[in-house]
């Protein structure tokens, strides 16, 4: 397991923006659908079973999630970064009221636009149905800002390998020239692409923004 997200340790859940850590150092956010497995994608690529909460009822996730790693390593004389992975609210599936909805929406976007530390995005989708329209604006925003995004195509365990494959490779050649965006198959109850995707996260965070 990549060291940087081994040790994870959940900060804090925020309503607002401003009550998140200071905007200082590295973070990768997570979005997704609310039914698309992103707190059991969390708790495998940091391997710990019971870091961001799973349920049956898609959707509990309603509040900006800060979990932290262990610093950063720098270059020779450089101070280590404090590094964060930041579990957006699931949308888009959630029975939620529209006035909370409107709220998600708005903080989300806030979020994007103005958080100084945030190096990059894991989508996570479902590797059997067709991007939504929420998935469709987050690649949107990431080619607009040139913010790199990885999408985690989860429940790849579903498909058969040869489908897994045809969807992945399906979903790449989609991508518009100029998006800074990988993309890979992945199970959290398979283990499938587990440390490939803890590479990448790693990497995300390392990478300072343009």
């Amino acid at each position: 397991m990549s060291r940087l997200l081994q040790g994870a340790q959940f900060v804090l859940a925020a309503h607002r923006v401003n009550q998140l850590p200071a905007d200082l150092g590295a973070e990768v956010a997570f979005a997704g659908r609310s039914n698309a497995g992103k707190s059991s994608a969390l708790n495998a690529l940091t391997g710990h079973k019971g870091l961001a909460r799973t349920s049956k009822t898609p959707g509990r996730t309603q509040q900006m999630v800060a979990f932290a790693l262990p610093p950063l390593v720098q270059g020779e004389g450089e101070p280590p970064l404090a590094a964060r992975l930041i579990d957006l609210p699931g949308y888009g599936y959630a029975k939620v009221p529209e006035e909370l909805r409107a709220h998600w929406k708005q903080e989300i976007d806030a979020y994007l636009h103005r958080r100084q530390s945030l190096r990059g995005v894991v989508l996570i989708a479902d590797i059997r149905h067709p991007l939504k329209e929420f998935d469709r604006m987050m690649l949107d925003f990431c080619f607009a800002t040139g913010l790199p995004c990885h999408l985690l195509l989860t429940k790849a365990d579903k498909l058969s390998r040869n489908q897994a494959a045809q969807a992945l490779a399906a979903m790449r050649k989609s991508f518009p020239d100029g998006l800074h965006a990988t993309a890979q198959v992945f199970s959290s109850s398979a283990g499938t692409g587990v440390d490939e995707a803890r590479e990448r996260v790693a990497e995300l965070l390392r990478t300072p923004r343009e």
